[in-house]
């Protein structure tokens, strides 16, 4: 699944668009590199957000098949 369409399915950011710009503007890294929102994610990857001054850090414990309310935990704050 891509990067944008992940952040916005398990709720990180609320809109595909903002986390397509985030991406394009370098502000996601995942496992210490900076991706592009069209990267593949996959369960363990360690992802890196910057909000300004404040960065986010969690864990991918899985890439869900199916969207929904269901999803559950898919990831794990760090």
């Amino acid at each position: 699944m891509r990067l944008d369409k992940f952040l916005k399915i398990s709720r990180v950011i609320k809109r595909r668009t903002v986390a397509n710009e985030a991406a394009d503007s370098g502000r996601i890294s995942i496992n210490g590199k900076v991706v592009k929102p069209s990267y593949e994610v996959k369960v363990g990857d360690v992802v890196e957000i910057k909000f300004g001054d404040k960065i986010s850090k969690f864990e991918i414990l899985m890439v869900p098949e199916k969207v929904g309310k269901e999803v559950g935990e898919v990831i794990k704050i760090l």
